[in-house]
């Protein structure tokens, strides 16, 4: 037992595992601002602890009160007969800063807010200010504001305000929860306890004024009943931590499963390039937890229904390994799951005729199609256990789907019994029930067999387990996303110099006054561009003009985009333009960016180029800078790039230097921390073998050189 005393303790910021145990084992406890009124909020999280049996000390602390629910209550802080682990302060908001400083004093390592009022007006900031520095001068960490509270199933803790812990037998699982919003945990405990479902701990993230979610997790890691990591966001504020905590736990291989809010998205499009239109919010996540490694499902009961698929499948790898099989005894369920499947970009794997005629041995009269179709016979133990086997020594998946038809409403035992004796094993096997059959999928859960309630999330959480790929440490540690005020944009000129020094290719390009005399002979036949950081987008200021082939062409040229610009904003003034050799035979047109996001940092984004990349909004986007392989798959989900692959007996283009090209690009990163937005739109694909050039370049700055 820790003892109080009147001196003020030096901070001391507890870390690692001495955080994760005063937030989730700590071995007492107290409420500052607990009721006695059992319909009040602040009433809940002292019965939550009594009702589950928490067996640390429990201190409510209530200095109107002698006591609180038929307890004693104690005055304040300083008042206990020792220093509690974990404090949850759910007063008034303005008792907060001084019970945190009450804390400090005593030595408090972590507490938990649960009121708000900290950032939301004038008045909030000073207080929010108040609260940091009081922590920090004595070293107390800060869950919330705005948190609703910690819960671990484990030992009874529960530290909430969550009326949903209200209920008995609340089942201890593998899988921890980190939830940005608070009422998000009750729900995943109540809707995973249905299913026979448990976790290893809940926090509600709030604010995240001072921990924040990725460092909550990482408190966590080193637990060894903590298997997985559940995780509901509302927002990426804290993106650094959360790729610190994904590299120790791919490490520790433990799998993450992320429910991230924006997938109508509300793109933070950037001024001067399409890249901004095209990379918005919900994209940047995206790319964001495919780096990490995270399994993104949008599907609530996918949320925490897929952490048992992920740890059965076990770590991404860099191998294909998406061969899935679908057997049933339901033609019209698996159809139903299949067309869920190939909706997420999952493709069902035919079974090969060697296949059928094993199964045709085992006395199955199955016919040849995607689907394994065993009809009456997926409710007989011995032909769903033989079929299994087959399937899964076929070495031609790398997971079985079962779907299971009406029995496994009317006849639990017989529905999943040989499905849960493959539990273990290489290749994985999950299950679906088309009925809704809570009792089979206890049973496969129990079993060790990852099962679902719908279509949806099992298609879910097939998808995003085989998505995943495996965490390079280096992208995600040290990324800058904080970038300076003010810059500029550079024109074409400029711009194309920053990225010809990347190694990028560009044409033969020489410059001119508005007298229409080059400062080097140009290789005619030439286009002619404004040269002005003002005109982002020239052709839509009529600043380009195409197939100009001789002196008196240029010089006609000029006078054009002189007029056409005037018309566009008589306030811009030019006085030099571009000449720049006109690059034929082009297969495919691309568009190569770059933009530093304030959220996760550096990211490279490839689309179908030319003036109707946003209409086509064909894009690829990953966090910079990339491999040639990461290149080379964001070639491949391009759809556009089809183009240049001999489409209809088409030419083929020099794909291999495009991917060379994105790499480039996203050199960026490491190169110039200068740049903060780079776009090349379009870059020509020339035929195979005769690689790819950049035609308009735009680069900004983050500040004046």
């Amino acid at each position: 037992m820790t003892q109080l005393t009147d001196q003020p303790v030096a901070a001391r910021l507890p870390e690692g595992a001495d955080l994760g145990r005063a937030m989730l084992a700590p071995r007492s406890v107290a409420i500052i601002g607990a009721s006695d009124d059992i319909r009040k909020t602040t009433a809940r999280p002292l019965r939550f602890l009594r009702r589950q049996g928490f067996t640390g000390n429990v201190y409510p602390v209530n200095p109107r009160r002698e006591t609180v629910l038929g307890e004693r209550a104690w005055a304040d802080i300083a008042s206990l007969p020792e220093v509690p682990d974990h404090v949850f302060i759910v007063a008034d908001t303005r008792l907060v800063v001084p019970a945190v400083r009450d804390c400090g004093r005593a030595g408090v390592p972590l507490v938990t807010v649960l009121s708000g009022g900290f950032g939301e007006s004038a008045e909030g900031a000073e207080r929010l200010r108040e609260l940091l520095a009081v922590a920090a001068e004595y070293g107390v960490r800060v869950i919330g504001p705005n948190s609703i509270g910690v819960v671990n199933p484990r030992n009874g803790l529960m530290l909430t305000a969550n009326a949903a812990f209200a209920e008995e037998g609340i089942p201890a699982g593998s899988s921890f929860v980190a939830s940005q919003s608070g009422s998000v945990i009750g729900a995943l405990m109540t809707r995973a306890k249905a299913r026979g479902l448990g976790f290893s701990g809940f926090v509600s993230t709030g604010s995240e004024v001072d921990l924040t979610l990725g460092e909550i997790c990482a408190a966590t890691l080193d637990d060894p009943e903590v298997g997985s990591y559940t995780l509901f966001m509302e927002s990426l504020e804290n993106a650094a931590a959360l790729g610190a905590f994904a590299v120790e736990a791919a490490a520790r291989r433990k799998p993450v499963t992320v429910y991230k809010l924006g997938r109508s998205d509300a793109a933070a499009a950037l001024a001067v390039s399409h890249t901004g239109a095209l990379s918005g919010e919900d994209d940047e996540a995206d790319a964001f937890f495919r780096a990490c490694g995270f399994a993104r499902v949008d599907n609530f009961e996918a949320l925490f229904e897929t952490e048992a698929l992920q740890r059965r499948v076990g770590p991404p790898t860099a191998a294909d390994g998406h061969r899935v099989a679908v057997i049933t005894s339901t033609g019209g369920g698996a159809a139903i799951l299949v067309d869920q499947l190939e909706t997420l970009g999952v493709t069902v794997t035919r079974p090969s005729r060697t296949v059928f005629d094993r199964l045709a041995e085992l006395g199955l009269d199955v016919a040849e199609n995607l689907i394994v179709d065993l009809t009456l016979a997926g409710t007989r133990h011995d032909l769903v256990d033989g079929s299994l086997q087959v399937l899964r020594a076929s070495g031609e998946f790398d997971l079985v789907l079962f779907v299971i038809g009406s029995s496994a409403r009317l006849n639990p035992e017989l529905a999943v019994s040989a499905i849960a004796e493959h539990a273990e094993g290489p290749v994985p096997v999950a299950a679906w029930a088309l009925p809704d059959a809570l009792e089979s999928v206890r049973r496969l859960h129990e079993a060790g067999v990852p099962a679902f309630r719908t279509a949806e999330a099992c298609a879910q959480a097939v998808a995003a387990t085989l998505g995943r790929r495996p965490v390079d440490p280096a992208i995600l540690r040290g990324r800058r996303t904080e970038l300076p005020a003010g810059g500029r944009a550079l024109d074409e000129a400029s711009s194309a110099e920053v990225l010809a020094s990347l190694g990028v290719r560009f044409p033969m390009t020489t410059t001119c006054g508005t007298d229409g005399v080059p400062e080097t002979e140009p290789r005619f036949p030439v286009v002619v561009k404004a040269l002005s950081e003002r005109l982002p987008h020239k052709s839509e200021a009529g600043a380009v003009v195409l197939g100009v082939r001789d002196r008196a062409g240029l010089r006609d040229a000029i006078s054009a985009i002189v007029a056409g610009v005037e018309a566009y904003d008589a306030t811009v003034t030019l006085d030099r333009f571009l000449v720049q050799e006109m690059v034929e035979e082009t297969v495919f047109e691309a568009l190569v960016g770059y933009r530093v996001s304030p959220a996760v940092g550096p990211l490279v984004l490839l689309a179908a180029g030319g003036v109707y990349t946003e209409i086509y909004e064909d894009s690829s986007l990953r966090l910079a800078p990339v491999t040639v392989e990461q290149a080379r798959e964001m070639v491949e989900e391009v759809k556009a790039t089809a183009i240049a692959r001999g489409f209809r007996g088409g030419p083929e283009g020099d794909l291999d230097a495009l991917v060379e090209a994105v790499v480039r690009v996203s050199q960026l990163a490491r190169e110039r921390p200068d740049v903060v937005e780079a776009e090349i739109n379009p870059v020509a694909v020339q035929p195979r073998g005769r690689g790819v050039v950049a035609l308009d370049a735009l680069v900004r700055l983050s500040q004046e050189k």
